[in-house]
């Protein structure tokens, strides 16, 4: 390997596994075709399943669990979890209210324990190794969300889990400029990451030391792919995507194209030769060296 193969590692991640038979067929097709190295699977949603049966047929696909305990279906019964729950049986919409709810209502916590164990035993049933963990809108930030993931994801064999934290200067990597909302979130927010980062290396678990994409949903196109890997900096980077196949399932056509440029992005050819032009690795998180090792 030459020397950027020593100091750079890019990990092509899809989140939503599950969530839709357009957003399953992307997944396997980037694999298949593409630079896309893993995904991570909602285990409660509608076509889990599906998404189950093709990660079966690609065994190089490196699978996580996207944890859900906002805004989705929870795989225990409503009735299991009637402080989580509302009418629809699904969790609210409003991640403010819930995050106050999981800090402050002893029966809310015990409810998300039991259904963050619920999501780990489905994840586990379905025979596929555990490459990482993160969750829908990066709730495993919450303090009480995150000490429940660590203390369980033990138990079932937990080794890696994603910081969705993008420094704010890594927009000029794709060629935008720097929005003063990035760098006062990134201000704001530093102290908590470097403490999340901290808890979960303590606890020997994996993580990337930057996220690419998570400003840019729906905006990884092939020329900000480009500009991001030839500027790449040194250390694990995990580029963070939405693929989808157009659907007409969708609700939202425009997200539906964006998704749509975001495969296209991981299925051209160009940043695969770019990739190997370069000598720079990717694969999954369970690549990464452990902790202090």
């Amino acid at each position: 390997m030459g020397p950027n193969a020593r100091l750079k590692q890019v990990i092509f991640k899809a989140d939503d596994f599950g969530l839709s038979p357009a957003v399953n067929a992307a997944i396997e097709l980037a694999h298949r075709e593409g630079v896309l190295d893993g995904a991570s699977l909602m285990v409660g949603a509608r076509f889990a399943a599906d998404a189950v049966a093709r990660a079966r047929r690609l065994p190089t696909l490196r699978v996580g669990l996207h944890l859900v305990v906002v805004a989705g279906r929870p795989v225990l019964p409503a009735s299991a979890l009637p402080a989580l729950v509302g009418t629809t049986g699904e969790f609210s919409q409003h991640l403010a209210r819930t995050g106050l709810r999981y800090f402050f209502l002893p029966a809310a916590r015990r409810q998300l324990a039991a259904e963050i164990r619920a999501q780990f035993e489905a994840f586990r049933a379905t025979g596929l190794p555990l490459d990482h963990l993160d969750a829908h809108h990066h709730l495993h930030l919450h303090p009480t969300v995150l000490g429940l993931l660590i203390r369980i994801g033990r138990e079932y064999g937990l080794r890696a889990v994603r910081v969705p934290h993008e420094p704010p200067g890594l927009g000029r990597l794709a060629g935008e400029p720097g929005r003063w909302g990035r760098w006062l979130g990134a201000l704001l927010l530093a102290p908590w990451i470097a403490l999340v980062k901290y808890r979960l290396r303590a606890a020997g678990l994996r993580t990337t030391d930057r996220v690419v994409g998570l400003h840019d949903t729906g905006r990884m196109t092939t020329t900000r792919l480009l500009k991001v890997l030839r500027a790449l900096p040194a250390g694990s980077t995990e580029i963070f995507c939405h693929p989808a196949l157009s659907d007409a399932e969708g609700p939202w056509p425009l997200a539906v194209a964006a998704s749509r440029a975001e495969l296209d992005a991981l299925l051209d050819p160009e940043v695969r030769a770019l990739l190997t032009g370069l000598r720079i690795p990717h694969g999954g998180f369970c690549d990464l060296p452990r902790p202090n090792s």
